[in-house]
């Protein structure tokens, strides 16, 4: 009976604590899409936000004497802290991880006279085929930011904020292939050493994003 008690008290105390937690919510747009994050009080002045977003870009990208078509889908997830200095303030400092699974989808399409020119060389479409790749990058990337808005300070209810900061996600992994090449293995041969040639070009092209910027306006609501 004694302990049946204890067990009733305990789980009174932890409906009441779950109660009286703040809980707050936020559908987000920027840089890093469209998102949505979950804020939870870790301390005082210290919020916690786990959230999700996804961005779908597609553009063209000349890297040497090549033209890209790249498909991308930016889908992050991030794990933040929000670290406000003043008690009462809106101001805060962010710090956190972001999952980055980013990757494009690369089709190279030859020229107006339907040639390729790879490392200096020149080929026909038919001779090439299907010149494709993917370009991704490091999968935990560091967040450093600053931003406004807590969503836990306010009475039930909406409330406005932002994020202006960003994640280190280092040298670009790229891998390009000829898909379908129709001549004599020699030449093959050739193309895939000039294939190899452009793909390190291209690598070094898209590590020029090593740090990717986050602008990102929010609409957050307390539970």
């Amino acid at each position: 009976m004694i302990r049946f008690s204890l067990l009733l008290g305990a789980a009174c105390l932890m409906t009441a604590g779950a109660a009286s937690a703040q809980v707050g919510a936020s559908i987000d747009l920027g840089s890093t899409g469209v998102g949505a994050h979950l804020v939870l009080p870790v301390a005082p002045g210290l919020n916690g936000r786990l959230g999700l977003n996804y961005f779908k870009h597609d553009f063209k990208k000349r890297s040497g004497q090549v033209e890209y078509d790249l498909d991308g889908k930016l889908q992050t997830a991030d794990a933040l802290l929000d670290w406000y200095p003043s008690a009462g303030n809106s101001f805060r400092l962010t710090a956190g991880v972001v999952y980055n699974n980013t990757r494009f989808d690369a089709t190279a399409a030859p020229d107006q006279l339907g040639t390729f020119r790879l490392n200096g060389s020149q080929y026909s479409a038919a001779d090439v085929g299907i010149l494709v790749g993917k370009v991704d990058f490091r999968k935990a990337a560091p967040y450093l930011g600053i931003g406004w808005g807590n969503a836990l300070t306010s009475e039930r209810g909406w409330s406005f904020g932002g994020d202006i900061g960003a994640f280190y996600q280092g040298e670009a992994r790229v891998s390009l292939r000829s898909v379908n090449c129709t001549v004599a293995s020699v030449l093959c041969e050739r193309l895939a050493r000039d294939v190899a040639a452009e793909q390190a070009r291209l690598a070094g092209d898209a590590s020029d994003y090593k740090v990717y910027p986050v602008l990102r306006a929010s609409l957050a609501y307390r539970f």
